[in-house]
């Protein structure tokens, strides 16, 4: 009989960490529904003690969630695990996840502690942490550059002292595949009380290898797989969810392993990760990449039109892609519509429903047929729960090549105010931007825009993707319409609201990091953690 892989996603954590990709709380609990339905083991939901918000969203999540573990990732010290244990303590199953690194590298030059030093204070910590917790996982940082008779000795002592998991983590995308199968052998060998333990793997994508080196420690007897959607983390990534487990589902005749993710739900999982990070996955991407089901050569075609499987080593159904089944247009009724919607992964709930097939009309109303990528990218803009401070009323554009561009911009504020600014700037959107700026009274700096077309024709959306920063937060905006200028108008406006909402919740001028920074033991943030 196949082993189970356990699924441990850290989209929310270490996903979160790479630059660009920070999400706010409605964002993250999205995200975590997603997880839910998609059928993760264990969904680390963020670092409690790097910031109140932080802390904040993985309390959020941990009384969401009910149908997965929920981790918080917490430094070897007791300042850290008292503030994952106050985040975690409402879930159904908590997990708090510590972690101190082992190689000699980091114990010299970042921790300055002596291997017996480190020792001890991961088995102080972990014994801490199983007086809050019952499920506690131990993590050895950058654990393919450690001497494994060291990890031997640490591992047995973090069971010891009551870890339910212990992890091994490819810290820097080092490790080659056969070493690192070979490690992990080396390590569940060594180790007398491994059986006691979830053995875990943690690899990121520095040299291209993080999938490929966490199947061959699955090869090697692993029992758990830490990756995030997209492949999205810190520096190059981490291990991709949906490559681990399509690779699990398409090779099990090999691999004598499988893992519970509906995998029908992949597609789904993947475009709302890509809407509320803004970080988009190029088209050649596995499993979820826009050319991943391509065929542009004739005999490519002409196999797949002739037997599918001669090209095609999984179907599009298999991953949750949509395909279309019929035309939706401004005759279509609205059970149509909910169908689709719930085809496309989106369960937004009946008001919410309601004020997107309005939407839906006064689309179809422009094109004489509305596409699952028109649909799909309209729902974006209704699925985050955000409560949004402002709407946009109206806006008014005077532009050309020989004029300065000036923009008024209408808000309504949610406690129904409205307000009117004028700007000028370089050229329509910049002047809407600024006008937007004044209007609340706040000057982001803009880090990115882009603008792209959701499907091909004349009458195609625009779907717009802006990030803004804030003092050291970044934050992410979408909107979609088949004026360019109102598409980067809404985009904006949803980043602001992203804003909005962290300063609402954390009382200041943005969250901040600051006490997740060295402390007094020499640990670093784990911002770069595992």
């Amino acid at each position: 009989m196949a082993r189970e892989i356990a699924i441990f996603d850290t989209t929310l954590r270490d996903g979160e960490q790479a630059p660009g990709c920070s999400m706010n709380l409605g964002e993250k609990l999205e995200v975590a529904r997603q997880l839910e339905k998609l059928g993760v083991d264990v969904i680390e939901a963020g670092f409690p003690i790097a910031s109140p918000g932080d802390l904040a969203s993985v309390r959020e999540i941990a009384r969401q969630v009910r149908l997965c573990a929920v981790a918080g990732l917490a430094r070897a010290v007791p300042g850290d695990i008292d503030a994952a244990w106050e985040a975690l303590r409402p879930a159904e199953r908590p997990r708090i996840h510590t972690f101190i690194a082992t190689s000699p590298v980091h114990m010299e030059y970042k921790l300055r502690m002596k291997p017996d030093e480190v020792v001890e204070q991961a088995v102080a910590m972990v014994r801490y942490a199983r007086k809050l917790c019952p499920d506690v996982e131990f993590s050895a940082e950058d654990a393919s550059r450690s001497d494994p008779d060291f990890l031997c000795r640490i591992f047995q002592a973090a069971i010891e002292a009551g870890a339910s998991t212990v992890n091994l983590p490819d810290t820097v995308g080092y490790a080659l595949p056969r070493q690192f199968g070979d490690l992990v052998r080396r390590v569940k060998a060594g180790v007398p009380d491994m059986g006691k333990a979830v053995f875990s793997v943690h690899c990121h994508d520095d040299l291209g290898l993080a999938v490929a080196n966490s199947l061959a420690a699955v090869e090697a007897g692993a029992d758990q797989v830490e990756c995030t959607v997209n492949g999205i983390g810190e520096r190059a990534g981490n291990a991709s969810l949906e490559e681990i487990a399509m690779i699990l589902r398409t090779r099990a005749d090999s691999l004598d392993a499988r893992c519970r993710i509906d995998t029908t739900r992949i597609y789904a999982a993947s475009r709302l990760v890509v809407q509320v990070t803004g970080c988009r996955v190029q088209p050649n991407k596995a499993v979820v990449g826009e050319n991943a089901f391509a065929h542009e050569s004739g005999i490519h075609q002409h196999g797949v039109l002739a037997r599918a499987d001669t090209y095609e080593i999984m179907t599009p159904e298999s991953v949750g892609l949509p395909r279309n089944k019929m035309v939706l247009g401004k005759h279509s009724g609205r059970h149509a519509f909910d169908d689709r919607l719930a085809e496309l992964g989106f369960h937004l709930g009946p008001a919410r429903t309601a004020e997107l097939f309005k939407a839906f009309k006064a689309l179809a109303d422009k094109k004489k047929t509305v596409s699952d990528r028109d649909i799909e990218a309209l729902a974006r803009g209704w699925a985050p729960d955000r409560k949004a401070a402002w709407k946009l009323e109206r806006f008014i554009i005077n532009s050309g090549n020989s004029i300065t561009s000036t923009s008024a911009v209408s808000l309504a504020s949610r406690d129904g105010r409205k307000e009117e600014r004028v700007a000028t700037g370089d050229g329509p959107i910049d002047a809407s931007f600024k006008a937007i700026d004044k209007i609340v009274g706040r000057d982001p700096v803009l880090e990115d825009f882009s603008l792209d077309s959701v499907t091909g024709g004349k009458d195609a959306q625009g779907e717009a993707h802006v990030r803004v920063r804030l003092g050291d937060r970044a934050y992410n905006g979408h909107g979609v319409s088949t004026d360019v200028i109102e598409a980067s108008v809404r985009a904006y406006i949803d980043a602001i609201n992203a804003m909005a909402e962290d300063l609402d919740a954390e009382g200041g001028p943005g969250p901040s990091s600051a006490g997740a920074e060295e402390d007094a033991d020499g640990q670093a943030s784990a911002r770069n953690a595992s």
